[in-house]
């Protein structure tokens, strides 16, 4: 008999992503697909071996926040072991700024996203929100969290992020220049993105500030399809 998936959903830091709400989108698709699914509020779960190492699969949504040292090597032991580890926006990629361990196990990091320009902008969070297009890449047309998607179009904000040379990237997105901006080129950052950490996997999808993002056909496909891909491999058991 197989024994039943374990996710681990690990939410809370800044409200303004509604980590509650955002996270209850996916509980539903979680549960269908077979998972034992467990909820934490906080990352102190991450500090116990004995939990973590029968997860299979870990969704956070935790922007910003902080994290203990022995939080983060619990999380990074565990990732290393076979543990998948996802998660979209904020959530994964602008969460823990001070821990320089967990930045280098996802391989990213949120840096900004540009605003309208100065004439246009009226105080409130659509000040970030451009449109711009996910450009899925020739892996990503290949690969199973992506294949099939199209390239597609948003309006929300447009993450700028810093990340190293091991990741394998499905999507881009590129910064155009403006008057207003001080780059003087387009800056194409990695939107959607694998990696490969010890046994385990990581899987980042940048879109997804608001829950409207989040409902967005092809945001959602990827999401859920990179849960299911993240999840601890047969190999890694």
């Amino acid at each position: 008999m197989v024994a039943q998936r374990r996710a681990l959903v690990v939410r809370g830091g800044w409200e303004g992503h509604q980590p509650v709400k955002a996270t209850e989108l996916f509980l539903p698709f979680l549960e269908r697909s077979g998972y034992a699914v467990r909820v934490e509020e906080s990352t102190e779960i991450y500090a116990d071996a004995a939990e973590m190492a029968g997860t299979d699969l870990v969704v956070q949504c935790m922007t910003m926040s902080q994290i203990t040292a022995d939080q983060v090597a619990g999380l990074s032991a565990a990732v290393i072991a076979g543990t998948g580890f996802t998660g979209w926006h904020g959530g994964i990629v602008d969460s823990f700024r001070a821990s320089s361990e967990y930045l280098q196990l996802v391989g990213g990091q949120f840096a900004t996203h540009p605003g309208r320009e100065p004439c246009e902008r009226r105080g409130g969070p659509e000040d970030n929100f451009l449109p711009h297009t996910v450009r899925i890449t020739d892996l990503g047309r290949e690969h199973p969290i992506t294949a099939g998607i199209e390239d597609f179009d948003l309006v929300t904000e447009q993450y700028w992020v810093l990340h190293d040379d091991l990741i394998d990237v499905l999507a881009v997105t590129t910064h155009p220049t403006q008057a207003w901006h001080p780059w003087h080129r387009p800056v194409t950052s990695p939107a959607i993105w694998t990696r490969l950490w010890g046994a385990g996997r990581v899987v980042v999808t940048t879109p997804g500030h608001s829950l409207d993002v989040l409902e967005h056909a092809d945001v959602r496909t990827v999401i859920e399809r990179g849960m299911v891909w993240a999840t601890r491999t047969a190999s890694a058991s």
